[in-house]
């Protein structure tokens, strides 16, 4: 079966990778220290990925705003599912809202039109 994770903590992995990606771009600029527009172009790519991970930390904290708290009935703590069918952050028990997909197996295609 496949490993599946909540929507929330994929996207905040995303914004913690740009991060680290970020930072090894720049430090890449060590290596062309003699060429100052190879330097230039290094620290911008990274800097740009740093600011990249900043929106995207913004967005999902806006829409985690937005998301619907549940009780999730497999640990008793309170967790968010965004759209249809979501994973609880804690325990990886599926969840949905949708009362036509209890009892089915979990698949995250349900959130597509």
């Amino acid at each position: 079966m496949k490993k599946y994770n909540s929507k929330i903590n994929k996207i905040r992995s995303f914004a913690l990778s740009l991060i680290f990606i970020g930072f090894v771009i720049m430090y890449g600029a060590i290596f062309f220290k003699n060429n100052q527009i190879l330097v230039l172009i290094f620290m911008t790519v990274g800097l740009l990925c740093i600011i990249g991970s900043t929106a995207v930390y913004g967005w999902i904290g806006l829409l985690s705003t937005k998301a619907v708290q549940v009780v999730c009935p497999e640990c008793g703590k309170w967790t968010k599912v965004l759209g249809r069918v979501d994973i609880c952050m804690y325990c990886n028990e599926p969840l949905t809202l949708d009362p036509t997909l209890e009892g089915k197996e979990f698949n995250q295609n349900y959130n597509k039109k």
